[in-house]
């Protein structure tokens, strides 16, 4: 990985901090933001009128959501669904999906889950839909297969799990986990946001339902995507105006329409994969879908040394436990590592490694119910470092000075 390429690539990192806290929000790229300010200085007008500027504006509109489908291998644009934050597209799609459910169906939460993908379920027992909860094992923090299958019944409506922990930093085996599902006549919903940054989401071959990540933490701007397959889509109904039609997808569930020009700058995170890609394996043609594969196993690979660095160092400290797999294997966990110490609280540590600025947290990071079940709530939750390709193994290093100053 040649680092000094890729943090050029993102002009905040020039300032002297060190971004440890990237689940809770990447660093935005260079080209993301001059993709904003192109939109607003070329396409600033309002869509679907016959003069030029408009027309131009929706194709280029139309390209970016083109890229967007290609980048998650949906099968067609319209499954590709933009909002505000991947909260508000979830609680969209409770409203809508809930509508033919009635007193009795069941939906499968999970005790890892960010609570975007839990209240908005929750919330339908209102309505007499019963909740169950796949909860992890508190000693391997794996959510274990034939758990998920004893909870599964005929009145199974929804799997709503998560695809990485942004405590855990556990990637779970979703693809298994989707045919599961299915065979039981359910569906599944997929929360991405702390897999997407790390990771190639091909939707297709994990064959899931729904899935929904945020890109403000896939190094671009403050918007969420969600993918919903066609069929399903087309058969829900929306929450825009009462005009629309069934087949009107995804406009049925973008009320207010969707952010124009920070769907627009979106384009700028596929072709910087293919940028990275071509930098590093300069020569080699590729499409940009083999790029993006490549892309994605580089950076699954360097950031696996990230993460065993900070892993061997915390796994030699005695006091310290490792909320999650202590391993750094790539095909176990992304470098989303989070721990407590015996002796002092999450937010004891975190607070003094702020002197350094290093940027790290604590707390529950909205996985209440995790941290609750952990029995981690009187230490302030866990402390939590997330890394990403463009930090490096120096920051790391320094980091681990920083912890060695306090315990």
């Amino acid at each position: 990985m040649d680092l000094e390429f890729i943090r050029k690539q993102f002009p905040s990192l020039k300032n002297g901090y060190t971004f440890m806290d990237n689940a809770g929000g990447s660093q935005i790229l260079g080209t993301a933001v001059k993709n904003i300010q192109d939109y607003y200085l070329n396409y600033n007008v309002q869509l679907g009128a016959s003069y030029d500027v408009s027309a131009n504006a929706g194709k280029a509109l139309l390209k970016s959501t083109e890229k967007v489908a290609q980048f998650i291998n949906a099968s067609d644009p319209k499954e590709v669904i933009m909002g505000a934050s991947s909260t508000m597209l979830l609680r969209i799609l409770s409203i809508c999906i809930s509508h033919s459910w009635k007193a009795g169906d069941e939906i499968i939460i999970t005790n890892t889950d960010h609570e975007a993908n839990v209240s908005c379920w929750r919330d339908l027992e209102n309505k007499g839909v019963k909740i169950k909860i796949w909860k992890v094992d508190p000693n391997s923090f794996e959510l274990e297969l034939n758990e998920l299958s004893n909870l599964l019944s005929n009145q199974t409506k929804l799997v709503a799990v998560t695809h990485c922990s942004n405590v855990l930093g556990s990637i779970n085996p979703i693809k298994q986990i989707a045919q599961i599902v299915h065979e039981a006549g359910a569906l599944i919903c997929v929360d991405g946001v702390a897999f997407a940054p790390h990771r190639k989401v091909d939707v297709q071959e994990l064959d899931v339902d729904f899935y929904v990540f945020s890109w403000y933490k896939v190094y671009g701007p403050h918007l969420a995507v969600m993918y919903g397959k066609l069929p399903l889509l087309i058969g829900m109904p929306g929450i825009n105006h009462n005009f629309f039609k069934a087949e009107d997808v995804p406009y049925k569930f973008q009320p207010g329409n969707y952010n124009f020009e920070l769907t627009y700058s979106l384009k700028a995170i596929p072709e910087y994969l293919e940028e990275l890609y071509d930098h590093h394996f300069e020569g080699n043609k590729f499409s940009e879908v083999e790029k993006h594969d490549a892309s994605f196993e580089l950076i699954a690979e360097y950031e696996a040394q990230l993460a065993q660095e900070l892993l061997s160092y915390l796994n030699s400290v005695h006091e310290i436990r490792i909320i999650g797999n202590t391993s750094a294997a790539s095909n176990k966990r992304v470098p989303t590592i989070s721990f407590i110490h015996k002796n002092l609280k999450s937010s004891e540590i975190v607070e003094k490694v702020d002197k350094d600025k290093i940027g790290i947290r604590f707390g529950d990071f909205y996985a209440k119910q995790l941290i609750k079940d952990l029995d981690l709530e009187h230490c302030n939750g866990v402390v939590r470092v997330s890394l990403v390709h463009y930090n490096t193994l120096e920051e790391v290093a320094k980091l681990i000075e920083s912890f060695k100053k306090i315990f």
